[in-house]
């Protein structure tokens, strides 16, 4: 499950962002309403987070132009509480409305009430990419009929925003933002560990790897697979 969070307040977005890759979405982030738009249309998300001020234009007018496009849940954010931006929120086509400042907690649980109502809760079972089954409560990673492979938290951190973008390539900085929660708990040298080490449990040929793919100077991308089940 891939949501868009829009936030012109570097903290805030961030803090979000991590709250929400905690939870095990995928995240996808703009800090202006040009870009959000751009996101969305490039990305697909799921579910769009929107601060209402913002620069180069407001959420309001990303919000329309969403509904536009696309019938995903939209959840607006706004410092001020009045009655007005809440009207004006729900009439350009806007399902949910928060006021800062909120919990994680209740982030969270306003979102899983929006998927419900929209009949796109996450499934309960295994994330699947191709042949691999990602099992993140149990810590397991299944590839075809084999018999699943133990592997670490961070690993299935790390498998997991792969297989959510199956066969796309996936960027260092943003690997290390979900895999360590911040881009200052972990460097390139210590991913590449993490990546030789996964390689060594999943590949059939480690030194030839087919499912974890290095992009020189780009990141990594999960091969041979496309995503079957939202993450």
């Amino acid at each position: 499950m891939k949501i868009l969070v829009v936030d012109d307040d570097a903290d805030l977005l961030s803090l979000i962002a991590f709250a929400l890759i905690q939870a095990g979405y995928a995240v996808v982030k703009a800090a202006d309403a040009t870009a959000a738009l751009r996101v969305f249309e490039d990305e697909a998300p799921d579910l769009a987070i929107l601060d209402i001020n913002l620069p180069t234009g407001s959420g309001f007018e990303v919000c329309r132009e969403i509904r536009r496009r696309s019938r995903v849940p939209v959840m607006m954010l706004t410092v001020r509480g009045e009655e007005a931006d809440l009207v004006k929120a729900l009439d350009i086509g806007a399902d949910d409305y928060l006021t800062k400042p909120f919990s994680p907690r209740t982030l969270l649980a306003r979102i899983k009430a929006l998927l419900r109502r929209a009949g796109m809760m996450e499934a309960a079972g295994p994330m699947i990419a191709g042949p691999l089954s990602l099992d993140r409560e149990g810590l397991s990673l299944r590839i075809g009929a084999a018999a699943p492979v133990r592997i670490t938290k961070l690993e299935v951190r790390l498998m997991h925003i792969l297989m959510a973008n199956a066969g796309h390539v996936v960027g260092t900085e943003r690997l290390l933002l979900h895999v360590w929660g911040s881009r200052g708990s972990g460097d390139r040298q210590l991913l590449k560990q993490l990546v030789h080490r996964l390689r060594q449990k999943v590949e059939p040929d480690p030194a030839e790897p087919r499912y974890l793919l290095t992009e020189p100077g780009a990141g990594y991308r999960l091969g041979g697979c496309s995503p079957t089940a939202p993450p």
